[in-house]
């Protein structure tokens, strides 16, 4: 029984070793695709967090990208006739693409300029963006069909889905642009959800 023991465990262990076909023509594939998929969206993070002005996180991000980048790629030297190695490199690839905007979609860092052209009286919509914290400059100018007022407001990023929604509701069929904006100082940004809530519940009384 030891002995059987003995044979399965190096079994196992060749299946890891470089001249192994399961591991050249599987594992190691495999392997590469995901340092891909990993370094990419390192690297997408990073672009994103030089653009936006993040000059200390952008640097570490950029430390680890490099030296998964250079695993796989000393892999692939390593295995030139592997062509399933090539084509999970150029999938990893394109996939760490994908993956690095949708991890930036879901982390919102950074602030963001909305224009607002509306399409008709904008009294209700902006009494709502004042009551949610929204900071807003309004000025008026001359668009195809007539004078309309232009309403911007830079918001973080995390906020710009309940911006829309309020656009959509107040104001249906808006006209709206949406910019990143890679550095503001002061301003007026609406507080977090729970402080609201907060001061909602425990904050000063008005007095009647």
């Amino acid at each position: 029984m030891q002995h059987h023991s003995i044979n399965e465990n190096m079994d196992i262990s060749a299946i890891f070793q470089g001249d192994s076909w399961a591991f050249t023509w599987v594992i190691l594939p495999i392997l590469i695709f995901l340092a891909r998929i990993t370094d990419q969206s390192i690297g997408t993070l990073r672009l994103i967090f030089v653009a936006k002005g993040f000059k200390y996180l952008a640097p570490v991000v950029g430390f680890f990208e490099s030296i998964i980048w250079l695993i796989a790629v000393s892999q692939i030297m390593q295995h030139l006739d592997n062509w399933i190695a090539f084509v999970a490199y150029g999938s990893g690839f394109a996939m760490g693409n994908y993956f690095g905007m949708v991890l930036e979609e879901k982390i919102s860092i950074g602030k963001v300029l909305v224009r607002i052209i509306p399409k008709k009286d904008t009294t209700e919509l902006m009494l709502r963006m004042k009551e949610e914290n929204y900071g807003m400059t309004t000025t008026d100018a001359m668009g195809a069909n007539g004078p309309v007022k232009v309403i911007m407001s830079i918001i973080n990023r995390k906020d710009l889905h309940n911006l829309i929604l309020l656009i959509n509701h107040f104001n249906p069929n808006a006209f709206y642009t949406i910019e990143d904006v890679k550095s503001v100082k002061e301003g007026v940004f609406p507080m977090p959800a729970r402080r609201r809530l907060l001061r909602k519940n425990f904050g000063p009384k008005k007095v009647k």
